[in-house]
């Protein structure tokens, strides 16, 4: 999901041949399904019950953060995950938290959570160096793993020297492009430590009781089209993330998964596109420098016809429209969508083509969080308007996007549903105002 800010963040330059990955926390939530009472008398009885649902502030920004955020650069050092996966991360729920038992993230288990693809297999490097890192340090530190509380971050002794650690490896680290590996793969690893046993790989929702894949039904998606979902490590298993409703639905050929600052996936990312051709990549975001294209900008001639007459079966060969989303709070997702222009001028000596919706619709997430505007969308109804503005092109008429529009808008509902349902099983209001930095605007 995407939010917009008044001041764009300076750019994250990508310096040539490098990637980008880097290190997070846990997150991982054990709901606490109390009544008021039963709650009061809890909370009386231990001050801890009280510590859990302190949430402390997050720490200082500045304009020149990695992140595009409004931070510091060396503010990542400390931070920890918010509203992500693990135990009710982004519902805001109190958690018991768990233990760290097998610190390890293998291909089986990676693919298990449904973001590999034929292009993107192996866990990448420095996920698996920030788990050793972890390892590590248990063995050091002699004390158990555990996460809970709001956030999924970890806690006890173990905590402590972890941070510790943390922040002086990161400051130790001048480039700014190590920096954005470093917390990327450490927001990515912990996340899936702390989601284990917890999270649904499918849906991201929790097993028991929410999770919603038996309501989602594959749907098809004209193969001349390809969808790139640009995450950011902290939407990344998000329970309301919905960019994860887009290959859930259509495949994980079809739309694609990559992880920003996680040097295999954009490399891997890259390397398709630049294969395309600059003519056959756009962005869907609004563009404040200089006016954004609409659908009607874009030349399928070359896509038309060839897909089906030429490549009867899925070929990295076959031409096809790739569409970028950047899926990430605006604050963040500015920095994403500079890293892309900039990787963009070096590839092709000129920045990313992109476009906006005509008419933005209003998305059904309102209903569970005020936005400030109409037009600050999630990242699935993004792409559904999309899907139907593309389906009004003559040329495209006839090719079923009405139809996975509404499917992704259907799911989009189910989502609704799912995480309406745990707010009122857990006693909680339905709808809640949110900052306008955490809202979508396409």
């Amino acid at each position: 999901m995407m939010t917009m800010s008044a001041a764009w963040p300076g750019s994250v330059a990508l310096a040539a041949r490098s990637c980008h990955s880097s290190n997070c926390c846990f997150n991982r939530w054990l709901p606490i399904p109390l009544s008021r009472a039963a709650a009061a008398a809890a909370a009386a009885a231990s001050s801890l019950c009280l510590l859990r649902r302190t949430r402390a502030p997050p720490p200082p920004c500045s304009s020149n953060s990695v992140l595009g955020g409004e931070g510091g650069g060396d503010s990542m050092a400390t931070e920890t995950i918010e509203e992500g996966g693990g135990r009710d991360g982004e519902e805001g729920e109190d958690g018991e938290g768990g233990e760290g038992g097998n610190l390890e993230i293998g291909e089986k288990e990676w693919e298990e959570w449904g973001i590999t693809s034929s292009w993107s297999t192996q866990v990448p490097e420095m996920v698996s160096e920030s788990v050793e890192g972890l390892k590590a340090l248990r063995r050091e530190v002699d004390a158990p793993i555990k996460f809970g509380g709001i956030g999924g971050k970890l806690r006890g002794p173990f905590k402590e020297r972890e941070e510790k650690k943390h922040k002086a490896m990161y400051q130790s680290l001048l480039d700014s492009e190590k920096k954005l590996q470093f917390f990327a793969a450490r927001q990515i690893g912990c996340r899936l430590l702390g989601s284990r046993g917890y999270l649904c790989h499918k849906c991201w929702l929790p097993l028991h009781g929410d999770c919603m894949c038996s309501k989602i039904l594959p749907c098809f998606l004209w193969r001349g089209l390809r969808f790139w979902l640009y995450m950011h490590p902290k939407d990344f298993l998000r329970q309301n993330n919905t960019g994860k409703l887009l290959w859930q639905l259509f495949g994980v050929e079809q739309a694609r998964l990559c992880l920003f600052g996680i040097c295999e996936h954009e490399e891997s990312m890259w390397k398709v596109l630049q294969s395309s051709g600059r003519d056959m990549v756009w962005c869907l975001y609004p563009t404040q420098n200089a006016p954004s294209q609409s659908v009607k900008d874009i030349n399928f001639d070359g896509v038309l016809g060839s897909v089906e007459e030429k490549f009867p079966q899925v070929d990295e060969k076959m031409p096809v429209m790739n569409v970028i989303l950047v899926d990430g709070t605006w604050n963040n997702s500015a920095a994403m969508f500079n890293r892309l222009k900039d990787r963009a001028i070096r590839v092709w000596g000129e920045g990313l083509n992109t476009i906006s919706l005509a008419i933005p619709s209003v998305s059904v997430m309102h209903k569970l969080r005020t936005q400030p505007s109409k037009d600050r969308s999630c990242t699935a109804a993004a792409a559904a308007d999309l899907l139907t503005e593309l389906n009004q092109l003559p040329q495209l008429s006839s090719l079923g996007l009405h139809k996975s529009a509404e499917a992704l808008n259907d799911t989009l509902e189910s989502l609704l549903d799912a995480l309406t349902g745990r707010r009122i099983r857990t006693g909680r209001s339905i709808a809640r105002t949110i900052r306008a930095s955490s809202c979508h605007k396409f």
